[in-house]
């Protein structure tokens, strides 16, 4: 995911200005049409931002900013130790061979 040009307190204040305005418009992609040219975005990121909120307050279904931090994190952490498993591996392989080697030549 790449970085935002909006800070998180500017993508939380919008989420609130939707979830805030929900009753003064007909709908809330109406809400999120408007607020979203108020801040600079396009609809189509505000919305995403508000499901995201939706997720993160358990209204809607989903990973939470938490929970997908967490997968990135181990995500991370799996790969260290595969990368780490692989050093390992073709250490002991070297070293075994050396063994050999030295064993075929005493």
């Amino acid at each position: 995911m790449r970085k935002s040009k909006f800070s998180p307190e500017v993508q939380d204040r919008a989420v609130r200005m939707v979830f805030d305005a929900k009753d003064q418009y007909p709908s809330q992609w109406a809400a999120i049409e408007s607020i979203a040219t108020k801040i600079g975005c396009t609809p189509q990121t505000l919305l995403r931002w508000v499901r995201q909120g939706e997720r993160d307050s358990g209204a809607r279904e989903g990973l939470t900013t938490a929970d997908q931090q967490r997968v990135k994190e181990l995500e991370r952490e799996v790969r260290e130790l595969r990368r780490a498993n692989e050093i390992l591996k073709l250490a002991g392989a070297y070293f075994a061979q050396a063994e050999l080697d030295r064993r075929l030549k005493s």
